[in-house]
């Protein structure tokens, strides 16, 4: 048979032989039950209220039928030891196929009757449908549709439950490309960097001499004046000397990396990748043209391409 075959050919198997709870239903269990669940319907602890309502006694919560059967803590750390169940093959077949990973989907409970203490409940388990190979969000996986019956200690069916799972590939995820290092960013340049967030290339003015500086500082080089302003560069330049980064490699960057300093027409220089260029092509004294990159939404840097129509590369 084929792999889909072999996924076909369990349905309608059984998936265990018929598994009885470790304890009657019991009252302290209940208890435990209600607590927990913030559950205050009196019919669950109170003998007078349960027979007010026209019932023998007290009565176990619909919600804990599963719980009766649970196989418990001890059966459960040394599972690896048991003895393998129709389920394990079916989820060893599963696997072959690379739907390793598992989600619950839905659970349907139908209930013939309520449970009292006194009742030793089993339950066993049918594959009711596997389906086609589906895509889905978590990824490529396969709906597995099971009925869980319930049985009282005489056999009489005391609740069914549909079970739906979904066994599916992991989708493969892309990874977020890693941000850029963040500039150090103070009191001295953080006009610089507000100005960038807005596409503007600034450079820092002496107020009294009127010299240009970049990097910012709080200081005329010049004058000694602590007065400055900005004008606005052309964005217009020439390369003053370049290097091309192989290594070490940072996730954010995309290598080989061209690192220029640039010569602005207005005389100051800043250092900054180039883009729209192979490496092998960019010469010393080059003119260039201001762009702008934005890695990210908190951070705008500015590039320099080559002068002239825009490169396509």
């Amino acid at each position: 048979m084929n792999y889909e075959e072999r996924l076909q050919s369990w349905v309608g198997r059984r998936l265990s032989e018929p598994r009885r709870g470790q304890d009657p239903v019991n009252v302290p269990m209940i208890r435990h039950w209600v607590e927990a669940m913030e559950d205050d319907n009196p019919v669950f602890l109170d003998e007078d209220a349960a027979r007010a309502t026209g019932r023998d006694g007290v009565v176990a919560p619909a919600s804990m039928m599963q719980a009766w059967t649970m196989r418990g803590y001890k059966a459960s750390v040394n599972a690896d030891s048991a003895p393998p169940t129709g389920g394990d093959e079916l989820v060893a077949l599963l696997a072959e196929g690379g739907y390793t990973s598992v989600v619950a989907t839905d659970s349907e409970f139908t209930f013939e009757r309520e449970l009292v203490p006194g009742d030793h409940v089993s339950v066993e388990e049918r594959v009711e449908s596997i389906s086609p190979e589906k895509t889905t969000g978590l990824g490529t996986g396969r709906f597995i549709s099971t009925i869980r019956t319930y049985r009282d200690a005489n056999g009489e069916v005391v609740a069914t439950q549909k079970w739906r799972t979904l066994r599916f590939r992991p989708a493969e995820k892309p990874k977020p490309k890693a941000l850029r290092p963040r500039p150090a960013i103070n009191p001295d340049n953080a006009f610089w960097f507000e100005a960038a967030k807005e596409h503007r290339l600034v450079i820092q003015r002496c107020a009294d001499c009127k010299s240009l500086r970049h990097p910012p500082g709080p200081c005329c080089p010049q004058c000694g004046s602590f007065a400055w302003d900005t004008v606005e560069s052309s964005g217009n330049g020439h390369v003053y000397s370049y290097v091309v980064n192989h290594h070490p490699r940072h996730p954010a960057f995309d290598y080989p990396l061209i690192v220029a300093v640039i010569e602005l027409a207005e005389g100051t220089r800043l250092i900054a990748n180039m883009t729209g260029i192979e490496p092998a092509d960019v010469r010393i004294g080059m003119p260039v043209a201001l762009d702008w990159i934005d890695p990210d939404p908190d951070l705008s840097l500015p590039v320099f391409r080559p002068a002239g129509p825009r490169s396509q590369t």
